[in-house]
């Protein structure tokens, strides 16, 4: 009876000291409305604009099922899509513009990257200006 005693305290603890190490092993994931909050620390939003130019853009990155984020200069430009929750970052995105702003209405298209088949067509929304602060 002792040596049972003995032996469920050992399982009792192992199980304590394991516990700590699986969820060690489990990082936070960070949302995407998580990543673009820290994005725009310190930035104030804008007034919203349904184009921007296309020329002088230097970044676009996309944020899994939240938002497109191009950068021009210090100023961030965030387009929250009609269905956001479509977009992945493993996707490349194909837009067909009329000239050269990249505007509300133009046609995005989003092809596999690792495949290259279509997966689908994002419809932009406003696009909202944040500058950093002061």
């Amino acid at each position: 009876m002792k040596h049972a005693a003995i032996f469920a305290s050992a399982i009792a603890a192992a199980a304590l000291l394991a516990a700590p190490a699986a969820s060690a092993g489990e990082r936070h994931r960070p949302s995407g409305e998580e990543k673009l909050a820290k994005m725009l620390k310190g930035r104030v939003a804008g007034k919203p604009q349904s184009c921007i130019n296309a020329y002088p853009v230097r970044t676009l990155k996309i944020i899994d099922g939240t938002a497109l984020v191009y950068k021009s200069g210090s100023t961030i430009y965030v387009n929250v899509p009609r269905d956001p929750e479509s977009l992945d970052d493993k996707d490349i995105l194909v837009t067909r513009r009329s000239g050269s702003a990249l505007c509300r209405m133009d046609s995005v298209t989003t092809i596999d990257r690792g495949h290259g088949a279509y997966t689908g067509n994002i419809f932009l929304g406003d696009f909202v200006p944040y500058t950093k602060e002061g």
